[in-house]
């Protein structure tokens, strides 16, 4: 049995990225994505660099877990794989004073 680079199994930005190609691959997803965020085609391409971008695309799968477990079906991989990469790229939580 095959198996996968630990780096790339725990790299957020590269999970990230996979959930990107697979929002991108069917308009019925990608244009709520890009309605929501506002972003077009051309923006989507120059943004897919930025961490904080990385961590929105996460953000949105997220919020929604018919489209978490459909994006974690369509990758092939466990839905917990998307949250702990989720996790790893938001910024921290504001600590209570």
């Amino acid at each position: 049995m095959k198996r996968k680079s630990l780096q790339r199994d725990e790299s957020g930005e590269s999970l990230a990225l996979d959930v990107l190609g697979w929002l991108v691959a069917d308009e019925d997803r990608l244009y709520p994505f890009l309605n929501a965020t506002g972003l077009t085609p051309e923006t989507l391409r120059a943004s897919a660099q930025d961490p904080a971008f990385l961590a929105g695309i996460l953000d949105h799968v997220m919020g929604d877990e018919a489209v978490l477990i459909a994006c974690a079906r369509g990758l092939d991989i466990d839905p917990a794989r998307i949250a702990a990469a989720w996790r790893r790229l938001s910024p921290p939580e504001p600590e209570d004073f």
